[in-house]
């Protein structure tokens, strides 16, 4: 159940997407291919930021800490749903060489599928579905950044190999 990143990057890179379910950086595959709303995206300023940290420190002594029911719902919903993680973060960390060129990815039963570099790192590989790890067709499947192949995705990953 692991994915590895190697070729012609400066560090090779192993993944578990068993794990991921615990990562902040999922996203719901529903949400996936939503358009990117540029407000989520902007950093908020510092006035934003010492305010935030202001109200947490003079309410959060006054009112009951709420968190653990929060998380308790929402541990709920993680058990339920679908969710992608984006690869531009691993691709980054690997640190692809100014030499490579595209990416195949490997399937179980040594399938090779050529994709752009540019593809690759605003992908998405599928790791849970209804909440549980994909134990029959994964460890991943790979979906491009813009959907087009949301009804088909790339089945059976287990190697991301830059060429």
């Amino acid at each position: 159940m692991i994915v590895t990143i190697v070729g012609k990057v400066k560090y090779s890179i192993t993944l578990d997407p068993t794990v991921w379910i615990f990562d902040s950086r999922k996203v719901p595959l529903d949400e996936a291919f939503k358009e990117k709303k540029a407000e989520k995206q902007q950093e908020k300023s510092e006035a934003e930021k010492a305010m935030e940290r202001w109200n947490r420190e003079v309410y959060q002594q006054k009112y009951p800490n709420i968190n653990d029911n929060v998380e308790k719902n929402l541990n709920k919903d993680v058990l339920k749903n679908s969710y992608v993680m984006p690869l531009k973060d691993f691709i980054q960390n690997a640190e692809i060489t100014e030499d490579a060129a595209a990416a195949y990815l490997l399937t179980k039963d040594e399938h090779k599928t050529k994709i752009t570099l540019k593809a690759l790192k605003e992908g998405y590989l599928l790791f849970a579905k209804d909440g549980k790890p994909l134990r029959e067709d994964g460890p991943v499947h790979f979906y491009y950044g813009d959907g087009s192949n949301k009804d088909e995705p790339i089945k059976n990953i287990n190697k991301i190999m830059i060429v």
